[in-house]
């Protein structure tokens, strides 16, 4: 049988406010974000019965996916941080934290950062994460194939709105300056 995955864009952050919020590093959730996330599977119930939780190591992903997914991690279904995930500009609110910072500030939480090696938030230079097209690109192929190798029938993929341009190969609405929107289509 076929997989399904499952695509969240992460809940409203601080960056998202104003631009001049641009500078402040790896954003958390305002308090719509917050609420956004609580309400994730009762407005999609589809989301309701993944095997597989998987997020960008960014803390606002990680926050969208903990209050979004908290009936399932309570399952005991945990998060799978992949880094391959994260937002694709070198921006400071779209640049990680440090391996050590994020794994020390989600220690009590279910979220497995096996996959996320150090030096994961370093974009410069001619690293895999750096903001080039053919980076980002490969990254997203490298994304798809993880996840076309889990067992998982049903996937969920807590991530960004410009990554999911390259995930998807979908760019309408890329150039919208109100931002980047993906909703479900009917």
């Amino acid at each position: 049988m076929p997989q399904i995955i499952h695509l969240v864009r992460h809940g409203q952050a601080v960056h998202n406010l104003s631009e001049a919020n641009n500078i402040l590093p790896d954003t958390d959730l305002t308090p719509l974000g917050e609420e956004q996330a609580r309400g994730l599977i009762s407005k999609h119930p589809e989301l309701a019965n993944v095997d597989l939780i998987v997020s960008s190591p960014l803390r606002r992903t990680l926050q969208t996916t903990l209050l979004g997914f908290s009936s399932q991690l309570e399952r005991g279904l945990r998060i799978v941080a992949l880094p391959e995930v994260q937002e694709v500009s070198d921006l400071n609110c779209d640049t990680g934290s440090d391996l050590s910072v994020i794994k020390e500030e989600f220690q009590q939480d279910p979220v497995d950062f096996s996959l996320v090696e150090p030096g994961w938030q370093i974009k410069e230079g001619k690293t895999k994460w750096a903001p080039v097209v053919g980076s980002i690109l490969e990254r997203a192929r490298a994304a798809r194939q993880w996840l076309s190798e889990r067992p998982e029938r049903e996937i969920v993929v807590v991530t960004h709105g410009g990554f999911l341009h390259f995930f998807t190969d979908d760019w309408v609405n890329s150039v919208n300056p109100d931002g980047i929107v993906f909703a479900n289509q009917t």
